[in-house]
C-alpha cells in the first residue's frame, strides 16, 4: 500500500519546472513516493557534515521575530492526564468507595460483619446477597481506571459495556431477588449503583471527552492562526533558470514571482481546494520538522536509518524516518520527484501511478496504486492524494495528503486507503554538498478491516526496505555520473 511504497513514474517535463517549487509528479502520501535513501557507505565521518534538524530549527527561530507556533505543546503532551479526567477518575474511586461503603453497613445491621459476610460471601444467593453489587461496583472501577486512567482511551466504549451490564445486571436482579424485602438497602444500594453507573456514564461524554476534544481544537487553532502570521521556515523558494541549474543559481528574484509561481494558476473552485489543501499539507510537515525534541524513537538499522513517531491531533500517529544519504541533494530531487518514470524499475512497491490534474506549477493530484505486502496479509491499496512540492535555498520539501477526484472515485477492484499529512524534505549540507539528510514524514490509514497494530508494526519495516532500495539505485546511477561528468 501506498504506504508500504514510493511513487511509480510519472515524467514532468521541463518547461513545466517554473517557479520556487519544483512541480513534483508525486506519489503524494503521506508515505512515499517521496522518499530517498543513498548507498551504503561508512557513516562514521559523515557526522559533522551533515544538517541535523537542530539547525533547522535553530535557522528557523532566527528568521522569525514571534515565537514558532510549531513548539506550541499539544494538550496531550502537557500534562500526564488531564483535569478533567482525573476528576472524572476521581469519582469512579468515589464510585466504589461509596458502594463498600453501603455494603459494610449493611453487613452490620442484623448480625456480626463476619456472620454476614460467611452467609453473603461463603453460601452466596444470587436472590439475597448483596455482595454481587460491591463485585458490579469493583468491576467498573477496574475496567474505567485501566482505560481512561492507564491507557488514556479517548473513546466511550469501555464505559458503555460496565454501564450495560450494569444496567442489566441491577435491572434482572431487583426482578428475582427478595432483595426488597429485606431492609432498607435492598432499595438503597441497587439504585445507588445504577445511578451512579450512569452519572459516569454522563461526565465522560459530556465533559471529559468533549472537553479534552475543544481543548485540541483549540490547540490547532492557535498553530495555523500563528502560521499565517508567521514566514516560512526558509525564505521564499527562487525560481532556477535551467533543469540542471544548481539551486543557488537564482535566475530572477522574489519580486519576479507571486504566490504560485510563474506558470499555471488555480482557477476553479475545486483547484483552490486542492491548493489548500496543500498548503495545509505542507503547514504540519514544517511543524513536524521543528518539534525534533518531541519525536519518539521506535528502531534503526545497521545503516544507521531511524523511524521515530509523533502524535498528531487529529491525525493519530505519524512515522519519521530519518536517513543520511552518501549522496547530492540534487540527486535525490531528481531521481524521485523530477524522474518518477523510474520509479517503478527499482520500486517493486508501487504497481501504478498516474497524474489526474496538474493544479497549479507547485500542486497537483496523483492517483497511485500500491502492490500487496506482509506477505499477502495487506492487499493492493488505491490512493488519490494532493501534493505540494517546493523548493527552497536549504532544502526540497514535498507534501501532501488524501483528496477526493471525479476522475478516480472508489472502486470495488481496491481498498481505498487514506494519507493524512506528510511528505518528505531532503536537506542539503552546507559543509559537505556529497551528502544530504532525509527525512520522510508517514502518515497513512489503510482501511479495510487491518488491526492498527498490525500495520504500524510493518511500517518501520517497510520504510526500512524502500530506503534499501533506493540506496542501491543510487549506487547503480554513480557508475554512470561519473562517466557522463569525465567526457
Amino acid at each position: 500500500m501506498k504506504v508500504f511504497k514510493g511513487c511509480p513514474p510519472l515524467s514532468i517535463p521541463e518547461e513545466e519546472l517554473l517557479g520556487d517549487d519544483d512541480d513534483d509528479a508525486v506519489n503524494q502520501e503521506g508515505l512515499s513516493c517521496l522518499t530517498a535513501g543513498m548507498p551504503g557507505g561508512e557513516y562514521g565521518e559523515l557526522g559533522g557534515s551533515l544538517p541535523a534538524i537542530a539547525s533547522l530549527n535553530a535557522s528557523y527561530s532566527t528568521t522569525l521575530s514571534l515565537h514558532s507556533p510549531y513548539l506550541f505543546v499539544p494538550p496531550a503532551e502537557r500534562k500526564a492526564i488531564s483535569d478533567v479526567r482525573r476528576t472524572f477518575c476521581l469519582f469512579v474511586t468515589f464510585d466504589l468507595l461509596f458502594i463498600s461503603l453501603l455494603w459494610i453497613i449493611e453487613l452490620n445491621i442484623s448480625s456480626t460483619i463476619w456472620e454476614s459476610l460467611e452467609n453473603e460471601v461463603v453460601r452466596y444467593n444470587y436472590r439475597s446477597s448483596f455482595f454481587d453489587i460491591f463485585l458490579l461496583a469493583l468491576f467498573r472501577f477496574l475496567c474505567l481506571q485501566v482505560g481512561y486512567a492507564a491507557f488514556r482511551l479517548k473513546h466511550w466504549w469501555v464505559i458503555a459495556v460496565t454501564t450495560l451490564v450494569t444496567s442489566v445486571f441491577l435491572v434482572v436482579k431487583v426482578i428475582v431477588s427478595n432483595l426488597l424485602s429485606q431492609n432498607a438497602f435492598g432499595y438503597v444500594l441497587p439504585i445507588t449503583s445504577f445511578v451512579v453507573a450512569w452519572l459516569e456514564t454522563w461526565f465522560l461524554d459530556f465533559k471529559v471527552l468533549t472537553q479534552e476534544a475543544d481543548d485540541e481544537r483549540a490547540y490547532l487553532a492557535a498553530v495555523n492562526a500563528a502560521c499565517e502570521r508567521a514566514p516560512m521556515i526558509y525564505p521564499r523558494a527562487v525560481s532556477d533558470g535551467q533543469f540542471y541549474s544548481p539551486p543557488e543559481s537564482v535566475a530572477g528574484s522574489e519580486e519576479d514571482l507571486d504566490e504560485e509561481g510563474l506558470g499555471r494558476r488555480a482557477v476553479t473552485t475545486q483547484e483552490k481546494e486542492y491548493v489548500r489543501q496543500g498548503r495545509e499539507a505542507m503547514s504540519v510537515v514544517e511543524q513536524i520538522l521543528t518539534q525534533e525534541d518531541n519525536w519518539k524513537f521506535e528502531k534503526n538499522n545497521d545503516m544507521g536509518d531511524s523511524v521515530y513517531t509523533l502524535e498528531i491531533p487529529f491525525h493519530g500517529k505519524t512515522f519519521i524516518l530519518k536517513a543520511l544519504m552518501q549522496c547530492t541533494a540534487e540527486l535525490v530531487y531528481q531521481e524521485v520527484i523530477l524522474q518518477p518514470e523510474k520509479m517503478v524499475q527499482w520500486n517493486k512497491t508501487v504497481s501504478a501511478c498516474q497524474i489526474l490534474q496538474r493544479i497549479d506549477d507547485n500542486t497537483l493530484v496523483s492517483y497511485d496504486v500500491s502492490a500487496g505486502a506482509a506477505g499477502g496479509v495487506v492487499s493492493a491499496r488505491d490512493f488519490v492524494n494532493v501534493r505540494r512540492v517546493e523548493r527552497k535555498r536549504d532544502c526540497y520539501l514535498s507534501a501532501g495528503m488524501a483528496t477526493d477526484h471525479d476522475a478516480k472515485p472508489p472502486s470495488g477492484r481496491y481498498v481505498r486507503g487514506e494519507n493524512g499529512p506528510g511528505g518528505f524534505v531532503v536537506l542539503k549540507s552546507s559543509s559537505n554538498p556529497s551528502v544530504c539528510t532525509f527525512i520522510w514524514v508517514l502518515n497513512t490509514d489503510l482501511k479495510g478491516r487491518l488491526p492498527r497494530y498490525l500495520i504500524h508494526q510493518s511500517l518501520a519495516a517497510t520504510m526500512f526496505e524502500f530506503m534499501s532500495h533506493l540506496r542501491q539505485r543510487i549506487a547503480d546511477l554513480r557508475p554512470s555520473l561519473r562517466t557522463h561528468q569525465h567526457l
